[in-house]
């Protein structure tokens, strides 16, 4: 029985333990609710602006409201009650009210951050309770000195003043309800014991009221915070697709929309202030081969890397921006002379050229960018951009891999190749252009085994104009193709004329063995012809076939399949990958003159020359060295074992009658008889 008394008392005393630490935790629950409730809530930075916004609006009211209460009831008592309590007290506490009010009106003049508007929110909620003390113990103050009906309106002024205060909070939920008990505890607590009655009543139904108001308070206050959730939800959601709509997502840059928005700004900033403008269209070099050589996968890393280089590069002057594929752009609203701005263009010209380090492959690109600056190149932002891409367009054709402003050179040659397009829209180019020959020998014996067909125009309105003016204008105008229908239509017309050992060595460009179109005319042109298209040899250029290697490659076979043979020319200029070079069905290489002049007395280029020949000879391939202008050349070429050769040297271009004169003094008459009866014998 002992034994089960002290279970008993055990347990009891758990219990009671136990109901204990529940009450406490229940009062400290209850206590941080409260103090929840009565506090600035500071968690949420938007609701914080909101409630500063929202109650700054209603402090004109609120005030308004409380001073003119007040003075109405001290009016009654003035005479009645003490002075102290009808005029200096109701005095004091307007002064400390207009204080108030007078900072809160400087204070709207500027936008608060977060912490600002919370210390002044903060200060709010202190004052409410001062002053909602202070205005209650003043106005029961002045009960014993006032008749029924003056008492009566004491609590009056209370009652609907409260109520006028809390509506005027109600953004404010802490202050709000800070008001609300410290007036409803002095007045149901005064009213209420005074035994009379009327008061007593007065005193339930204010509590009523209030409870009524706090009610609608929190329904209030949750509508508030639901509302700023809903617009910082739908700021966020605007951000994103601002986010979506203006910047790269590959490389996180902004894009081409955003880059010209911002240009158009920069633009006329720079016009209002006077201010120089320098705009930079950046081009990789090499990027086109790791796309197609490693996959897009790759290039996308590739990508990446290169923008983060950029813009560390860039730093703070330059804005920086993809503009689409591998093209990048830069505006430099704030730049000095030009050579710094050349500086910051080879800046970012060298970041490119350190190998980089990917996952799949170590890769090697470089990159060329142009500049146009505003005044002094042009006096649009449009044209602004179109002179930097003109100087990143010369940059990738003589200093490749480097920084080049626009010049006036270049406002030249655009104006030249404004007149040279129209030309060609309106040339009658069946009459117009003609194609010159230059025969290509075998260093051996000096015979002719290919003529090289080369493109010639003659405009009635410009005159005499050189391939290399009308040819990248036909390109970037996209009408090449017709061009070389033109020529090759004419080229095998002449061909048909000449031995049979004799072959034709004809150019096409990247437009001509990238569009399907293009190569079905073409193939159909050489059928037609009666010329054997294994006497044609196809020269592409190293950049034509890199703009698309698969692309290339399908075209390449294409033709190889007739029994044309495919020339790579420039060989050594561009920036392909000796894999991909390797993977292509080629039939020979044409090394570049860059290459050839003076090697006899250059190292360097003496070297390179006999590398690449050693190269064709390794890879099976027939090698032409072309831009040979000196005997010296070529008696150093014979040396280093070159087997075909062409340039100025053997013979300038020719034109068809002298083409077939050069042919007949080296061959004699019969060779041309045979090959008329082969090319009969062809088109039977």
């Amino acid at each position: 029985m002992t034994r089960w008394r002290m279970m008993r008392k055990l347990i009891a005393k758990s219990l009671g333990a136990y109901s204990s630490q529940v009450a406490i935790m229940r009062v400290r629950y209850l206590y941080a609710r409260l103090r929840h409730l009565l506090s600035v809530p500071r968690n949420d930075e938007n609701l914080l602006l909101a409630q500063y916004s929202a109650y700054a609006q209603q402090i004109p009211l609120l005030y308004f409201v409380l001073l003119s209460n007040t003075w109405i009831l001290a009016y009654t008592f003035y005479g009645v009650a003490p002075v102290e309590l009808s005029f200096y007290v109701p005095a004091a506490l307007t002064a400390v009210c207009i204080v108030r009010f007078l900072e809160w009106r400087k204070s709207l003049s500027r936008l608060p951050t977060s912490d600002a508007a919370f210390k002044a929110l903060s200060r709010t909620n202190r004052l409410a309770s001062v002053l909602s003390t202070g205005f209650s113990i003043w106005a029961v103050s002045l009960y014993p000195y006032g008749d029924v009906d003056a008492q009566a309106q004491i609590a009056f002024y209370m009652a609907i003043t409260v109520i006028a205060c809390i509506f005027c909070l109600m953004y404010l939920r802490s202050a709000a309800l800070t008001v609300a008990i410290i007036v409803n505890v002095v007045f149901i607590a005064f009213f209420g014991l005074t035994g009379r009655p009327p008061f007593v009543a007065i005193s339930m139904n204010m509590f009523l009221v209030t409870i009524a108001m706090m009610v609608i308070l929190m329904v209030n206050y949750r509508q508030l915070t639901q509302l700023v959730s809903a617009r910082d939800n739908a700021q966020a959601l605007i951000s994103e697709n601002f986010k979506l709509a203006n910047l790269d997502p590959l490389t996180e840059l902004p894009n081409r929309r955003q880059f010209f928005a911002h240009l158009d700004r920069e633009f006329e900033r720079a016009k209002l202030q006077g201010h120089r403008l320098a705009v930079g269209v950046m081009d990789l070099d090499g990027f086109k081969p790791v796309n197609d050589l490693y996959g897009h996968a790759v290039g996308d890393a590739l990508l990446i890397e290169v923008g983060r280089r950029l813009r560390d590069a860039c730093g703070d002057k330059l804005h920086l921006a993809r503009i689409g594929g591998d093209e990048f752009a830069v505006i430099g609203a704030d730049f000095g002379c030009e050579r710094e701005l050349i500086a910051a263009g080879n800046r970012m010209c060298d970041v490119l050229r350190v190998p980089f380090f990917l996952h799949e492959a170590t890769v090697h690109i470089s990159g060329s960018i142009g500049f146009a600056i505003y005044p002094d190149h042009a006096e649009a932002a449009l044209a602004l951009f179109e002179r930097a891409d003109y100087a990143l367009f010369r940059s990738k054709r003589n200093h490749r891999g480097e920084a080049t402003i626009f010049s006036s050179r270049d406002s030249a040659q655009i104006h030249r190749d404004v007149e040279i397009e129209q030309a060609l829209h309106s040339a009658d180019l069946e009459k117009e252009l003609s194609v010159a020959f230059q025969p290509i020998i075998e260093v051996e014996t000096g015979r002719t085994i290919a003529f090289e067909a080369l493109a010639r125009w003659n405009s009635p309105v410009l005159g005499a104009v050189p391939p290399g003016l009308f040819i990248p204008v036909a390109e970037r105008g996209g009408f090449i193709t017709k061009l070389t229908c033109v020529l090759i239509e004419k080229a095998l017309d002449v061909a048909v004329k000449w031995p049979d050992d004799v072959h034709l060595s004809f150019n096409l460009s990247a437009y001509d063995i990238g569009a399907a179109a293009s190569v079905v005319r073409l193939v159909s042109t050489v059928l037609k012809s009666g010329f054997n298209p294994e006497r044609i040899d196809f020269e592409i250029t190293e950049t034509a076939i890199m703009k698309d290697v698969k692309e290339a490659r399908e075209t390449i076979e294409i033709l190889q399949s007739l029994g044309c043979g495919i020339s790579l020319d420039d060989f050594g200029t561009g920036y392909s990958s000796l894999t991909q070079l390797h993977s292509l069905p080629l039939t020979k290489i044409k090394i570049d003159r860059s290459f050839v002049a003076d090697l006899h007395v250059k190292p360097a280029s003496h070297k390179i020359v006999r590398s690449l020949l050693a190269l064709s000879r390794d890879m099976g391939l027939g090698c032409i060295v072309e831009g040979v202008e000196t005997e010296a050349e070529l008696d150093e070429l014979r040396a280093l074992g070159c087997t075909n050769v062409q340039g100025y040297l053997i013979s300038p271009p020719l034109s068809e009658k002298a083409a077939l004169a050069f042919l007949q003094k080296e061959r004699g008459p019969r060779a041309f008889a045979a090959s008329a009866n082969t090319a009969r014998a062809l088109i039977a």
